[in-house]
């Protein structure tokens, strides 16, 4: 086992030091979370038959054989074009984007199941067990320093981290459930491991002794819990036992984040400061159809609904030690996204005798639930429409990964992989422009960041998989 330990232990590593993702579909909700994902648009739910499936529907872990590991990453580029509206800055424009226009170093997803029974601990029945390191909340947002509403906002980070310890059972042939937990934290080797809002001081702030232009940053950080729940439906399945027809179902609970930290004014401490961010509850369904499944091929259709309890962002007022309290209403509203997406997969090719070949597609369309009067631009929503492709290339047998590494080693050592993938994705989120009117930011001007905002985001996914 001390192959396998090393394995664990370097993937593990390597989760940790790439971070989370800083990419938003709604609010700054990240759905992208592996790229045979992606590759769906995230469609993704009532499949789950990869490690990913310790996210998008732990239930799904009762379908993998063996130990499995998944690791991959984001790379995530785009911006932000912004015009203003505003009396005082009418017609400026201004450029915000991920640092120096793509995240860096790159976004990236950790997971690990393991199939006990297969391991021969049978006493516990169908029992499976997963673990994973994802970022499913996090922004990472830069405007210019001098730009037209420096005085709201010029950085955001939320670098938030969610470990996963899961279970999944399956009941019968037709029902299995999951549960698992979320611990969400902040890592103090990850940039500055906290939550940081970052603007310049407005003449509103001359009278209390704050110079006008002096940057400000308002930072906090604190470990939450929260829970998962899921299950998945199988009703119909071909005579080689593989499913026609699946219905997955996941719960996420909300999670309470009590931000402590410090009001910094000039880079010098003013004040201790505190708030409370509540991460909402999410409930995701989906459908998933096999038109053709036989030894020869695979064809997958799933709808899914993704449903986000955004209700629960009503406010982050900023308490200071100094007994003042700075108002940062949010009101924010539940919102849809609906995915939909497709794999056809070839299981036996002339040409390719020792792998099988996925094609994947997809779209969602997702809703923002921000108001105009508490919009900000360190997350620039709006209702977007994505669009995804993806490949997965999974090599068995006599094959060899990249012409070198063999494929199956079940007739060597069992701490070798039995068969190595690769999935590649890349999906363009296109965001509807948005015109802010009757914004109140804090400490500063009513309407300083309105405008019209138009947001493009590109990314690629790329995930490493070995089945042992």
């Amino acid at each position: 086992m001390r192959l396998a330990g090393t394995i664990l232990l370097v993937s593990l590593t390597l989760a940790l030091l790439c971070g989370p993702s800083t990419l938003y579909a709604s609010g700054f909700r990240i759905l992208d979370q592996s790229a045979s994902a992606t590759g769906q648009s995230s469609a993704f739910t009532a499949q789950a038959d990869d490690p990913s499936a310790v996210y998008y529907n732990p239930a799904g872990m009762t379908q993998l054989r063996g130990v499995q590991l998944s690791l991959g990453t984001l790379l995530i580029g785009g911006s932000t074009s912004y015009t203003s509206t505003f009396p005082g800055t009418f017609g400026a424009t201004a450029t915000g984007k991920f640092g120096n226009g793509v995240a860096s170093p790159p976004p990236t997803n950790f997971y690990i199941t393991a199939n006990l029974k297969d391991l021969g601990l049978t006493a516990l029945g169908d029992l499976s067990a997963g673990f994973a390191v994802v970022a499913p909340f996090g922004t990472l947002y830069n405007w210019p320093n001098n730009g037209p509403f420096n005085t709201a906002l010029t950085n955001q980070a939320l670098e938030l981290f969610d470990f996963k310890p899961t279970l999944a059972y399956k009941l019968n042939d037709q029902l299995s459930v999951g549960l698992g937990m979320d611990i969400y934290t902040f890592l103090n080797f990850w940039g500055e491991g906290q939550a940081e809002t970052k603007f310049n001081a407005s003449p509103f702030l001359a009278p209390l002794g704050i110079p006008p232009g002096a940057p400000l940053e308002i930072s906090g950080r604190d470990t939450a819990l929260g829970f998962n729940a899921s299950f998945m439906y199988t009703p119909f399945r071909n005579a080689d036992g593989k499913p026609l027809a699946n219905v997955g179902f996941v719960y996420r609970s909300q999670a309470t984040l009590h931000l402590d930290g410090q009001f910094l004014v000039g880079g010098a401490v003013a004040a201790d400061a505190s708030t409370t961010l509540v991460l909402p509850q999410v409930l995701t369904g989906g459908v998933a159809l096999w038109p053709v499944r036989d030894k020869e091929r695979e064809w997958k259709l799933e709808l899914d609904v993704d449903y986000t309890g955004w209700k629960s962002v009503r406010n982050t007022d900023v308490h200071l030690s100094s007994g003042a309290t700075i108002p940062v209403p949010r009101n924010w509203s539940n919102g849809f996204t609906i995915m939909l997406g497709t794999e056809y997969k070839f299981l036996q090719l002339e040409q390719l005798p020792h792998w099988e070949v996925a094609l994947r597609g997809g779209y969602w369309y997702s809703q923002t639930p921000i108001p105009d009067a508490t919009f900000s631009p360190g997350v620039p929503d709006a209702n977007n429409n994505a669009i995804s492709v993806g490949l997965g290339l999974l090599c068995k047998g006599e094959g060899h990964f990249f012409g070198v590494i063999p494929c199956d080693n079940s007739g060597g050592s069992p701490l070798l992989p039995k068969a190595i993938a690769l999935d590649l994705a890349y999906q363009a989120i296109l965001y509807e422009s948005r015109t802010v009117t009757g914004s109140v930011p804090p400490l500063t001007l009513p309407g300083t960041v309105d405008g019209t905002y138009q947001t493009t985001h590109q990314i690629g996914s790329i995930n490493l998989r070995m089945n042992f």
